[in-house]
């Protein structure tokens, strides 16, 4: 894996000044609390930045220069095992916050990539603790994520590393699908690494979940899916 030309490739895609008070998202991310004057804190540019499929916002033990809101797509947490291999411990979505250990001055310890494009805000560390020592109001949405994210470790060991492969595979859907029953999917060695099951169990899975019913492939990656079936499945061994 070229992690050199994915750190390129995110210093290129930087697009410009975040809207912080104007975001969509905002009542759900890390800005979430802040008033107009803990807005007026801020001197260093917040970057909007686009990032592309398998190109990495950071690396594992980098300086720790930053975090990341979330804006859209999808970001997977990686970790790399001393056989070579890689496990996904993570999944972040829209809302979500990369890069936490940042706040404490601590290395980065997980490698940060996209899976679809990812549309992302960096925030400078010195924003984020200037904000800390000057307003009340970061630390409460600093503590939610903390714990949101023991949260999702705990989920992902209990749901998605436990139980039969089609087991987890419903659940992997389960957990990616929207209100109207669909979900961007990704690619198997991916779906391997986040379930602890081979490549070629999660290409078989999806085939016969899609042979019986339980997806519809609407283009490539893109399903419609039938959630009570797949929750039936779920909840089975």
């Amino acid at each position: 894996m070229d992690m050199s030309v994915k750190k390129t490739s995110v210093n290129a895609a930087w697009r410009g000044l975040a809207n912080c008070r104007g975001c969509g998202i905002r009542d759900s991310a890390l800005f979430a609390d802040l008033t107009e004057p803990d807005f007026n804190l801020i001197h260093l540019p917040i970057d909007e930045m686009t990032v592309a499929p398998g190109a990495a916002l950071y690396h594992v033990g980098d300086e720790p220069a930053a975090l990341y809101t979330v804006r859209g797509g999808l970001v997977k947490l990686v970790q790399y095992l001393p056989n070579g291999g890689q496990r996904i411990v993570r999944l972040l979505r829209t809302g979500d916050t990369a890069g936490l250990e940042a706040a404490l001055g601590e290395p980065y310890r997980h490698t940060a990539i996209a899976i679809h494009p990812v549309l992302t805000c960096r925030i400078p560390r010195a924003v984020i603790q200037r904000l800390s020592e000057e307003t009340q109001h970061l630390h409460q949405q600093l503590m939610r994520r903390w714990h949101q994210a023991v949260e999702r470790a705990d989920a992902f060991l209990v749901e998605l590393g436990t139980g039969s492969a089609r087991a987890r595979v419903a659940r992997l859907f389960l957990t990616l699908v929207d209100d109207r029953g669909e979900c961007d999917f990704f690619g198997r060695e991916d779906v391997g690494a986040v379930l602890g099951i081979t490549t070629e169990t999660a290409s078989r899975v999806v085939a016969e979940l899609k042979r019986q019913g339980l997806l519809e492939e609407l283009r490539p990656n893109r399903f419609r899916c039938d959630v009570t079936a797949l929750r039936d499945l779920a909840d089975g061994p």
